[in-house]
């Protein structure tokens, strides 16, 4: 069996900063930590903050008046905001920075008196945040259908934004419908879906065609790792999602020769090495990464979790956050004397 393991892959700066985030509370702090949602979308990273003594909840008012409290990197709305600050809870907002950008421009088109129509999924925690800095103004658009049904009061004041994990082929083709119902629609003043989802879609569309099967790696709540899996399949290529390597299902591997596998931007990097480690001993497959260019992307720490851990009397770095795949790639694998082979990438990451 060849495996092509694609690069970039899972956490993205968003992630692993929001993970970061909770790993220096809980290491820092002595007490209980709670979490609003789950910090990110895979069960993994959620079960291994619970073994530690974090609490995840959906309800501000069940915890603690004066505890700590650690808003997800999917964002929360303002009444979430006011909730937490009602009870006196020393806020900690992990939201991704690129995510924070779009209830921005929800704001401010809000205040200019723009129709907002939002596409994305409008039971996703990041929908339902942004949704909620402009709940009068903004409709969410889910499918083409919605785009062709939709009706604005003014066609010269609407205003399009996206969810940040969405599936860009499905995004580019209601995005195409609004503009050719709305010719004046107003686009955001950068692109909306982050450059992790761009990047990790980009390298399934290329490379799916030139294998029989895809694995990707990333829990079901996972947008990011569901559309990885559906652009897969979409271009006539099997793919499967699964959780960890205990997922693996032989029958959807037998007969494959070439296997791409990735994973989402919340996957952790272990559960793909587990993967990979289980190819190689039970397929004697050869490895071959992607060499696409690296991601040089970096977030800060929360100026909000350095206030609340300097009010304890605790120094925090103010180092950025960020992720590089390849790098990571390479020193398990010298580390683990595994040899693999490059691949160049057509497409070229942000």
């Amino acid at each position: 069996m060849r495996v092509l393991l694609a690069n970039p892959r899972g956490f993205c700066a968003g992630v692993a900063m929001a993970v970061e985030v909770v790993d220096r509370l809980t290491n820092v702090l002595d007490e209980p930590i709670y979490v609003y949602h789950d910090i990110v979308h895979n069960r993994h990273v959620v079960n291994r903050f619970e073994a530690k003594g974090v609490v995840f909840t959906e309800v501000i008012d069940t915890i603690p008046e004066g505890s700590v409290l650690v808003f997800s990197a999917h964002g929360v709305s303002p009444e979430v905001r006011q909730q937490a600050k009602m009870r006196r809870l020393r806020a900690v907002d992990a939201t991704c920075p690129l995510v924070t950008k779009v209830h921005g421009e929800a704001i401010r088109y809000a205040k200019a008196g723009l129709d907002i129509l939002l596409i994305g999924h409008a039971d996703h925690q990041e929908v339902i945040g942004t949704r909620g800095e402009a709940p009068g103004e903004i409709r969410v658009i889910e499918s083409e259908a919605d785009a062709e049904a939709i009706e604005v009061d003014d066609p010269k004041k609407v205003v399009y934004l996206t969810q940040t994990t969405l599936s860009t082929d499905d995004a580019g083709r209601i995005i195409t419908i609004l503009k050719r119902r709305f010719p004046e629609i107003k686009a955001p003043p950068g692109e909306d879906i982050c450059y992790a989802t761009t990047n990790r879609q980009g390298v399934v569309a290329e490379f799916s065609s030139r294998v029989d099967r895809v694995l990707v790696i990333g829990s079901s709540n996972s947008s990011n790792s569901v559309r990885l899996a559906e652009i897969a399949e979409n271009r006539g290529t099997r793919a499967m999602r699964i959780d960890d390597v205990r997922e693996i299902d032989a029958d959807f591997l037998e007969g494959a020769e070439r296997v791409l596998v990735t994973a989402g931007a919340s996957a952790p990097e272990d559960l793909v090495q587990q993967v990979i480690t289980h190819l190689r001993t039970n397929y004697n497959a050869n490895i071959e990464v992607i060499d696409a260019p690296g991601e040089a992307m970096e977030f800060a720490l929360p100026a909000s979790m350095r206030s609340v851990l300097s009010a304890e009397g605790h120094k925090v770095p103010r180092e950025g956050i960020s992720i590089d795949a390849d790098r990571v790639t390479r020193d398990w694998m010298e580390r683990e004397d595994i040899s693999f082979t490059p691949i160049t990438a057509e497409g070229n990451c942000l």
